[in-house]
């Protein structure tokens, strides 16, 4: 009887590696950039998972870019010098000290990501939008209000990331930017992978996040979108039915659709291989942003 329980487990871990095997086919070499906050961030245990499966996606053939945040970790040490982190339409005021511990802060993280990397075989770099030239912002205003050193991204220049990756490197971008007079900026992470996949012409974008998902009613968990192109989500934003954070992050997942990103897929980053499951799956576990033309969006 332990015998074939046995034969049966082993079964199944072939039957999923079957599974996967035409997904590996089809994105062989294709460009993934997945962008790193939130939870999945601050808990080492998820933290190591994440990084251990971009890090088989690079194993089996894709090219994968990381574009990581760090607002829980800035916040930290804005506290410990003694300061209180204000927020204005969501966005962080960062005056000039604030800015000094974003770059350092951000720069620590970057390259505790990139030592995980390598410990697992896989060569990665290390980057912010000031390298290169990668990311040139202007000022970015909340509301009218001036907030400090924070970017809004008006050109990217893909440059070192198309090196990095032609000699089989990983990239890691922390969201740092230099305006016309190469001052630093803070850039909201997912607008800085939203920018950089859209440069990259990237197959895949995908923003791990504390949620689920996409809902049509957020307290209804049958209203579940787990599939819907870039017209429909324009829909749900205009009918107010998607609104508070995940507003800015959907308007970036239609903005990166129409600029040429094949797919954007947003997932809860607390489950443990959600990029594995997304991907490599049929059914996959989060809510995917297609193409209008896509001929699965209704499949």
């Amino acid at each position: 009887m332990a015998l074939n329980q046995n034969m049966e487990e082993v079964m199944k871990k072939a039957e999923t590696l079957i599974e996967a095997l035409p997904y590996i086919q089809r994105f062989n070499r294709k460009i993934i950039v997945v962008k790193y906050g939130g939870s999945a961030m601050v808990d080492p245990e998820l933290q190591k998972n994440v990084i251990k499966d971009v890090t088989l996606l690079k194993l089996v053939g894709f090219k994968p870019i990381i574009v990581h945040g760090g607002g829980k970790e800035i916040s930290r040490w804005v506290g410990k010098v003694g300061k209180e982190a204000e927020f204005v339409g969501g966005l962080r005021v960062t005056d000039e000290e604030t800015m000094e511990i974003a770059e350092m802060v951000l720069g620590r993280i970057n390259k505790d990501l990139v030592s995980m990397v390598e410990e697992l075989g896989v060569h990665a770099v290390g980057v912010t939008g000031k390298d290169g030239g990668m990311l040139k912002v202007e000022k970015k205003y909340a509301n009218g209000q001036d907030i400090g050193y924070v970017g809004n991204i008006t050109e990217v220049n893909p440059k070192i990331l198309y090196d990095l990756l032609e000699n089989d490197f990983l990239p890691i971008v922390a969201p740092i930017g230099t305006d016309d007079s190469y001052h630093s900026y803070n850039i909201n992470a997912d607008d800085a992978a939203c920018a950089i996949a859209k440069a990259v012409g990237a197959d895949k974008l995908v923003f791990l996040t504390d949620i689920e998902g996409l809902y049509r009613d957020i307290n209804d968990k049958s209203s579940f979108i787990s599939r819907l192109t870039a017209s429909e989500a324009d829909g749900l934003i205009e009918g107010g039915i998607i609104g508070g954070g995940m507003l800015p992050k959907l308007s970036n997942c239609t903005s990166a659709i129409r600029g040429g990103v094949n797919r954007v897929h947003i997932l809860d980053g607390r489950v443990l291989h959600c990029l594995l499951l997304e991907i490599f799956t049929k059914d996959g576990i989060g809510t995917a942003i297609l193409a209008d033309d896509d001929v699965l969006a209704t499949g």
